[in-house]
């Protein structure tokens, strides 16, 4: 008898063991379910903190409704045989049609940074380059042409954010328009002198910028002479360098002591350096580096300012998805022909009919 009680004893004491055991597991199974649950959640939260942070970037103005109807014709776009198969195939396919983007590079003067980033001490923001950015249909050919800011021109009159209206200005520079009317006035002006319409208008602050090159571990551009510059702080011999954000910052605003220190002097430093920056930003896999992808992102999107119809991180995107097939050997630059102005040898006009040309040759 004792020892058939010890037995089962000892065999009740080895199946309690065996149900704690498993309870033990069910436990631990259980936090692990709950650990990667709540890991999970906080993943999906940081993703959508991450998206709502780098859309609340993107600052917008609504040029469509500022100008209203009196403006060029749209471009209208035949739809390729790809990009009827991209249709079939996706309820949202990419945009292949032709665009032209304004791309305006501001350039604020006053507060401590842009004063130590070459910017000088005269306050407001001013828009310092003007770039038409011609894609051609399919996407996979763009023209860049630059307008000198020093360009004079008929400057329409143009809708104020207190509801009046500029009055129409003659031999006016170029970027005074940005300065009296901002972003809309800068739009309807490039579209009063090109007859071009403009189906973006993206805005870049060049403080941001220079974070951007930064975020993309600098720019390497060659340049074919020395500079020598003390406005823009920049001193650099001719040869290839590669230039953190302050020094590209710096390149993109140099006119002295370049070519005949005047504005086109340093368009065509501007045009290098897009190029370059398209390069780095191609050749650079952010995608296997989260952390360097968000610095990008967030650079990219805090300098923006854009048209209500590239406002949001989607769209942006889809911009970019649908210019991934275009290389970079396929981007032309140009400057939009010019000669000095006859009533001021430091000003300069539209040289006609070559201008025009140019300028049907984007609609």
């Amino acid at each position: 008898m004792f020892l058939r009680v010890t037995a089962e004893y000892e065999r009740g004491d080895d199946y309690v063991g065996v149900g704690r055991r498993g309870g033990r597991r069910r436990g631990l199974l259980k936090a692990a379910g709950i650990v990667f649950a709540g890991a999970f959640v906080l993943a999906a939260a940081g993703a959508g903190w991450t998206y709502w942070h780098l859309n609340q970037n993107i600052k917008s103005v609504d040029i469509n409704s500022a100008l209203g109807d009196d403006r060029p014709p749209k471009i209208v776009s035949t739809p390729s045989a790809a990009a009827s198969a991209s249709a079939s195939a996706s309820a949202t396919p990419l945009p292949s049609g032709a665009l032209n983007i304004l791309v305006l590079g501001s350039d604020s003067r006053s507060g401590e940074e842009n004063a130590a980033l070459g910017g000088g001490s005269s306050s407001g923001a001013r828009s310092d380059t003007a770039m038409v950015v011609h894609i051609d249909e399919g996407r996979t050919a763009a023209t860049v042409v630059s307008i000198p800011r020093d360009t004079l021109v008929t400057r329409p009159s143009c809708p104020t954010s207190s509801g009046g209206t500029t009055a129409v200005a003659y031999n006016s520079m170029f970027n005074s328009a940005y300065s009296v009317g901002g972003p809309v006035c800068a739009v309807k002006t490039v579209e009063a002198i090109t007859n071009v319409r403009m189906d973006h208008f993206i805005e870049i602050d060049f403080s941001g910028f220079a974070d951007l090159v930064d975020a993309l571990g600098g720019v390497t551009v060659t340049t074919d002479e020395d500079i020598d510059d003390d406005d823009s702080h920049l001193h650099l011999e001719a040869g290839t360098h590669h230039l953190d954000g302050t020094q590209a910052l710096a390149l993109a605003r140099t006119r002295h002591g370049i070519g005949d220190g005047s504005d086109l002097g340093r368009i065509g430093l501007q045009q290098t350096l897009v190029k370059a920056l398209l390069e780095q930003i191609r050749t650079t896999d952010l995608l296997t580096d989260p952390a360097k992808l968000y610095k990008v992102a967030d650079a990219v999107t805090g300098s923006l300012t854009t048209d209500t119809g590239l406002d949001s991180l989607t769209e942006l995107i889809s911009l970019g998805q649908s210019l991934q097939s275009l290389p970079a050997d396929a981007l032309t630059t140009v400057t939009m022909p010019v000669v000095t102005a006859p009533s001021d040898p430091n000003r300069v006009v539209a040289n006609e009919p070559e201008a025009s040309d140019l300028w049907a040759s984007l609609r």
